[in-house]
């Protein structure tokens, strides 16, 4: 039986209709319009915010939980219900720089997920272990390497989902990053120190995003446009950006919307077991990180990830960044599918879709949410 959500105030790409009805039938949209099937079964979402499900390329952890602790699909089911409690209907775990073997883990533990049809688990985002030492942020140097074959064949053997690899371009060859991408890999660039010349030839042999935008970086100035002006420059690259009030000050924010809009501007959270939880602190690759607020410092104070939700990051990108609804909703769902590349299966309120979706009432507070049109348990 198809199932026909009402009453509610649709968030659609440019507009909120209150007047339209989205049925779900068979997990996917059948239809968007005023009519109301005589058939379906009725849910009345009572005047609150439908919106298309919100969709994360950088979680490290959730719940209580890291991904790096334990690459398992225990850890990552944890991840993904506490990041669904806040609008999160796609996610890709994230490991930070780990050993070789840690990372063959995560990329089976990932594969396995999406084959038990674990919900939300869209694929796995390595970040690392080819960085920039001196960019490094939290990630540890010892675990820092040079990419070589056998990451090669590792990064290229996930069965399931978008594998999603960062990488500092100094450290890795425009002909190793061609592979990677004719393996089926989507590489962004970040943690890195590279000039604008090597990061634009990152970019021709085939980067097509920027891993928290202006974070660990080289900077933009006068003769130097580094990382940061050659990914504001071009217009076809996708960049995340970490939208906290800590990684970067919302006039910084506001210029990188200048620059790439909401349309190659990603919302993304850099996660941390203690989002979605109680968690005051944890250890991290044998390093205490604590929580003050909201921010998470390691002893030395370096920023470690984030306690962000994907809910927070759309309320902060509305306020930050002076944006109205649908355009900060596009950052957190429609932008990603695209950089992924499966912007004709998800990320949209649209007849054909995949039914990924959200209620939430006006105080971005999460109420109703649905993955291939199946409700969440509880939330």
């Amino acid at each position: 039986m198809a199932t026909a959500l009402i009453n509610g105030r649709v968030v659609l790409r440019n507009e909120i209709r209150s007047d339209r009805c989205v049925v779900i039938e068979d997990g996917r949209i059948a239809g968007v319009s005023e009519a109301v099937p005589s058939d379906a079964e009725l849910v009345d979402l009572a005047g609150q915010l439908l919106l298309p499900g919100f969709i994360d390329v950088q979680v490290n952890g959730g719940g209580g939980r890291l991904f790096n602790d334990d690459p398992s699909v225990e850890t990552i089911a944890a991840m993904a219900a506490a990041h669904r409690r806040f609008g999160t209907t796609g996610l890709l775990p994230t490991l930070i720089s780990d050993d070789f073997s840690v990372i063959g883990r995560a990329i089976t533990a990932v594969d396995e997920a999406i084959d038990s049809g674990l919900p939300g688990v869209i694929g796995i985002h390595i970040e690392g272990p080819f960085l920039s030492n001196t960019r490094r942020g939290i990630h540890l140097a010892s675990m820092l390497q040079p990419f070589d074959d056998r990451f090669l064949e590792a990064l290229c053997s996930a069965r399931n989902g978008r594998t999603l690899v960062t990488v500092a371009p100094e450290c890795i060859s425009p002909a190793q990053i061609r592979r990677l991408v004719d393996g089926g890999v989507i590489v962004a660039a970040g943690h890195s120190d590279a000039d604008y010349e090597t990061v634009r030839a990152a970019i021709d042999a085939g980067v097509t995003g920027f891993t928290h935008l202006f974070n660990a970086m080289s900077q933009l100035t006068n003769r130097a446009p580094g990382m940061v002006g050659a990914a504001l420059e071009d217009s076809a690259t996708y960049a995340g950006i970490i939208v906290d009030g800590h990684h970067l000050h919302p006039a910084t924010f506001r210029a990188g919307l200048q620059a790439k809009g909401t349309d190659r501007l990603m919302l993304v959270t850099d996660a941390m077991p203690t989002a979605g939880g109680e968690h005051q602190e944890f250890m991290l690759q044998g390093r205490a990180i604590r929580r003050d607020g909201d921010k998470l410092l390691s002893q030395d104070g370096v920023l470690a990830g984030s306690t962000l939700t994907m809910a927070l990051a759309v309320a902060n990108a509305i306020e930050q960044g002076r944006l109205d609804l649908p355009s900060a909703v596009r950052m957190a769902s429609s932008t990603p599918a695209h950089f992924l590349g499966l912007a004709g299966e998800t990320g949209a309120i649209e007849a054909g879709l995949r039914a990924d979706l959200i209620a939430m009432s006006d105080d971005f507070t999460v109420t109703g949410s649905w993955i291939g049109g199946v409700p969440a348990a509880n939330l």
